[in-house]
């Protein structure tokens, strides 16, 4: 009976929820979109174009792997147990993970599932792969290192004990820091512990070479704060890794210092810090100037280090994560360039010494200020080997903050995440501050696609999974402001199929012509025209609209122009954009933070302010047509209203702003013709209307016709078309019938926290409604399929509800804490559409459909990896080495070396056997002359893969082997043969000897 008379003492006729009920009302999660915790681990793969994320185990979420390809292509994998993930690292068609738990987890790419995990009966330390081989090695804290076959997903039979007790017998369980094959010949393998490294031989199944750095007394070292007087010591180890061609090795220490070692005879040509060398030398100096002139600075730990290359492999240089004065304001990456590595047999030491001792050039990847790298990840042109560091094009490292910065190599400019990498990973880069959610026309979308210069893509990897294309006459745009002022624009979708992937970018900091204190947040796009309007904690609001740069490819300066209260800032348009959401104009009232802002379709906009002002700005100008402040609106004249229940004459004295502003069109309350209508709601209750009138010179005036106070703070203003129940907004098709008399009857559902009310404007008494216990955080009116609607709202209990329109009697609740962040829940975003868009976390969104059947989220689809995408064959040795006598061990060598000799074939050898013998198939069944240059190539030989390819090798090795040993035994026939007709010739010969001796005696 109460929801009966609200409808009527609102003056609606219609229930317009007629028909929906508690089992309709059920929530749907339809997609994620960031990462659920702060990233721990990074991976890329230059062969399949991926990129993979591994999260932490925080509050906010359990740790998970992300694996990013091209456009939207995105996959999440689950680890066995609750953990955080601690290293990740690709080999072929796999993804192999260690985690804080100590299990080792394999994922097959192709299926995008777990295959299986182990439990090594020690914590892992280290961890070893190669696209070319089947196994992990896994360094113990023990110091012992196991392998575990990725094919047969089980132990194997190798096991190296700590080989520093050969050196060291006294020496106590030291864990394996650090394993390294060698970039060539990967039968030797460098592993390193906390006293040294090790150079160990598969072949010869013993340690070849021992490298222990010991700095004698008064040598610095690292450590800045050394003495003279300072004794002998052996700092930690902390990295091993091998030059590009294996012609040095490099060890890594605590102090943040650096060794560079012959492998061959184990001596030591140089000892340094990025910003001293020879620092084992006594009376050296290792010292860097502190914030205080004559005291040495501290210096952050080194990360990690990494031995890079060009496309040839001698052209060498270092990236270097830490190890530089934590007094540094721009810390980042360092890159020393060693460049071209001198010939090894016909240089001297002295010259090798002086190669690594006077880089060619020494230059950081800056990073923003006061964020060190923590990790990084290269990303190679083409090679997966060399440690993944050959011919780089880009680095992404993550910051200490938790967030990621790409940059480009080795040069170090920014690269913009937008376009290059998915959307999921612009919300780390940096962190979003605020989002925002525009619906905008389906066809107007489509036509905006941004022309802008960019480079290559990053990520290529990957194919999207087919989806419903639902076609929504309008689509879910979303806005997400980040903390480096830029703004990125791109469609959520509807769980359907999204005809426009491409990202928007917006340079705030570009457009307010300054680069600190851009906190956004504010935004509020126009989903006919596209027009954004952003409003700062500074108190700016600037205006963006789409068009094409006149000033494209020029960077131009700024000229001051200020007209109508306003500045134009066309020409800070950025010089890379050809097309795309440009700069217009810069509004600065200073009267501090912005706290509200609305963009309409229809050419105006209004912004309100913390002190108390509200703007409105007709875009037509752009000209500002109206300035007021709402602690004046009590004393103007129109009509007045309201609906507290006691006297409020103590909120006069308390501060007031506008906290909901909308747009309608619809009669009022006496009038009998339409108007386009500003409705601005306050933290105090107040709603104000405003009729936005047309003026005899073309412009519009703004008049205030009324004013109502509700219970407290208004959340969302909710304009309803009375006869169809659909919201009666300011649209460009509404506001041109206006000029044919069109009459729009309509009310105003006004959500606070504590309640609703529902009444004609602008200051009828109307029907209410009060929350039970719990406020109101966001609240929207919702459509469901053709003619059906209801408000829903979330509430501080951690519940969506929903409630008739106009009864407002409760529909039905469901709980979404568990998916939600409850406290951010007033930064939640309803649609009309019936999707709620909410953080789960600092970095992470949830949609959910509030009209669907309680599905929770389904695996992604996308395909990962491409059969067609083959791993190149892993280098070799020089010709100089083989001819010197080194013996090289091939990939098929480890095979019997770590898995044994009665280990069969893998699985990917077995399956790239029968492609090879079914192409044969198919090959033979052509006629001779159907292609000319088939007899070219053997069959299955020409697009022959590098697993066909090292079978093939072994077959024709072992054919080979049985040739020789045939032509052996003809030899040896051949030569017992020989060995037969010399005695008989010999025999003969003597028997005529002995014959013509007797006839000569006897005179015959």
């Amino acid at each position: 009976m109460a929801s009966f008379l609200r409808g009527k003492q609102a003056g609606i006729q219609r229930d317009f929820s007629t028909g929906l009920d508690s089992q309709l009302f059920a929530i749907d999660e339809v997609i994620r979109y960031g990462v659920n915790s702060q990233v721990s681990a990074l991976a890329y793969d230059p062969v399949q174009s991926l990129f993979a994320v591994g999260t932490k185990d925080t509050k906010f979420g359990s740790g998970k792997i992300y694996i990013f390809g091209q456009k939207r292509v995105a996959v999440s994998l689950k680890l066995p147990r609750k953990a955080s993930v601690k290293t990740l690292q690709f080999c072929a068609d796999k993804l192999v993970c260690v985690d804080s738990k100590n299990d080792l987890s394999v994922f097959a790419l192709a299926t995008t599932r777990i295959l299986g995990s182990y439990a090594p009966p020690g914590l892992i330390t280290a961890l070893a792969t190669d696209p070319t081989l089947d196994y992990a090695l896994l360094g113990l804290q023990n110091g012992e290192i196991i392998a575990y076959d990725l094919d047969r997903l089980s132990l194997t039979p190798l096991r190296i004990p700590n080989l520093w007790r050969d050196r060291n017998p006294r020496a106590r369980l030291l864990p394996v820091e650090t394993l390294a094959f060698h970039p060539r010949d990967i039968g030797n393998l460098l592993v390193g512990y906390s006293e040294g490294a090790v150079i160990f031989s598969f072949k010869h199944n013993k340690p070849l070479k021992f490298f222990h750095y010991e700095l004698p007394s008064g040598a610095p070292g690292g450590d800045p704060l050394a003495n003279p007087g300072s004794p002998a010591r052996c700092p930690r180890l902390i990295q091993a890794i091998w030059h590009p061609t294996g012609t040095f090795i490099l060890t890594a220490y605590e102090d943040s210092s650096f060794v560079v070692w012959d492998p061959k005879d184990g001596r030591k040509l140089l000892a340094r810090t990025i910003q001293a060398t020879n620092i084992d030398m006594p009376g050296a100096s290792s010292q860097m100037a502190g914030p205080t002139r004559g005291t040495p600075a501290q210096k952050e730990p080194l990360f990690r280090i990494s031995w890079c290359s060009k496309a040839n492999p001698d052209d060498t240089g270092l990236l270097i994560a830490g190890g530089l004065s934590t007094s540094e304001a721009a810390r980042g990456l360092t890159f020393l360039d060693l460049g071209p590595t001198p010939n090894y047999t016909t240089s001297s030491w002295q010259i090798l010494s002086e190669h690594f001792e006077r880089p060619k050039a020494q230059h950081t990847l800056s990073t923003p200020p006061n964020a060190g790298v923590v990790e990084y990840c290269l990303i190679p042109r083409k090679s997966p080997h060399f440690a993944g560091s050959n011919d780089p094009i880009a680095v992404i490292a993550l910051l200490a903050s938790g967030e990621m910065v790409t940059l480009s190599f080795p040069s170090g400019h920014p690269i913009t995440p937008t376009n290059q990498l998915h959307v999921s990973l612009t919300y780390i880069h940096p962190f979003v501050n605020h989002i925002d959610i525009a619906f905008i026309d389906r066809t107007r979308w489509l036509g905006m696609v941004e022309n802008r210069s960019r480079g290559p893509p990053i990520l290529k990897g990957g194919a999207e999974s087919k989806r419903s294309l639902m076609k929504f006459a309008n689509r879910n745009i979303i806005q997400t402001a980040h903390a480096d002022g830029t703004i990125r624009v791109w469609d959520a979708g509807h769980g359907d199929e999204i005809e426009n992937e491409d990202v928007l970018q917006v340079d705030v900091a570009r457009a307010l012509g300054r680069y600190r204190d851009i906190d956004v947040i504010m935004m509020s796009m126009a989903g006919a025209t596209g027009e954004l309007a952003v409003g700062l904690r500074t108190g700016e609001v600037a205006i963006f609209r789409w068009g094409k740069n006149r000033d494209f490819g020029r960077d131009m300066p700024h000229k001051e122009i200020k007209g109508f209260g306003l500045e134009t800032i066309i020409d800070r348009a950025e010089p890379t954009v050809k097309e795309g959401l440009l700069p217009l104009t810069l509004l600065n009232p200073q009267q501090g933070s912005v706290t509200a802002l609305k963009m309409s379709d229809v050419g105006f906009m209004c912004a309100g302010f913390e002190g108390g002002s509200i703007t409105v700005i007709d875009l037509r100008g752009p000209a500002v047509i109206y300035e007021a402040s709402v602690s004046d609106f009590g004393s103007s004249s129109g009509k007045h209203g309201s609906f507290r229940r006691n006297s409020n004459s103590q909120n006069q004295a308390k501060p007031e702003w506008s906290t909901s502003l909308e747009f309608g069109v619809m009669m009022l309350d006496g009038d009998d013709y339409s108007s386009i209508l500003l409705f601005v709601g306050t933290n105090l209750g107040r709603l104000v209307t405003f009729k936005l009138l047309p003026e005899a010179t073309g412009g519009y005036t703004v008049k205030l016709v009324g004013m109502c106070t509700l219970d407290s703070k208004i959340i969302s203003i909710l304009p309803i078309n009375t006869d169809s129940g659909d919201l009666a907004a300011a649209t460009q098709d509404v506001v041109a019938s206006l000029r044919s008399g069109a009459r729009i009857n309509g009310v105003i559902l006004a959500v606070t926290t504590t309640g609703a009310r529902i009444f004609k404007p602008a200051a009828a008494k109307g029907a209410n409604k009060s929350w039970d216990q719990f406020l109101c955080y966001q609240a929207a009116v919702v459509k469901f399929e053709a003619y059906t609607y209801a408000l829903v709202g979330l509430f501080g209990d951690g519940c969506a509800k929903a409630f008739s329109v106009p009864g407002l009697k409760e529909i039905g609740s469901t709980n979404v804490s568990h998916i939600l962040d409850v406290r951010r829940l007033s930064e939640a975003i309803i649609t009309p559409t019936g999707f709620v868009f909410g953080w789960t976390g600092p970095s992470e969104i949830a949609s959910l459909n509030v009209w669907g059947t309680g599905q929770d989220l389904t695996r992604s689809l996308d395909k990962l990896f491409n059969t067609q995408a083959l791993i190149p064959p892993r280098p070799t040795i020089s010709n100089l080495q083989w001819m010197s006598g080194t013996q090289y061990v091939t990939p098929a060598d480890m095979d019997m070396f770590i898995g044994g000799p009665d280990r069969p074939p893998s699985k990917r050898m077995i399956e790239q056997q029968r492609a090879d013998e079914e192409a044969r198939r198919v090959a033979s069944r052509q006629p001779a002359s159907s292609s000319s240059g088939a007899g070219r190539h053997p069959p299955g030989r020409q697009e022959e893969g590098y697993w066909a390819y090292m079978q093939r090798q072994v077959q024709e090795r072992t054919e080979n082997l049985g040739l020789a040993g045939d032509n052996m035994e003809k030899l040896e026939d051949n030569s017992a043969g020989f060995a037969d007709d010399v005695n008989k010739y010999v025999s003969s010969q003597k028997k005529k000897a002995v014959m013509g001796l007797i006839s000569h005696k006897l005179g015959l």
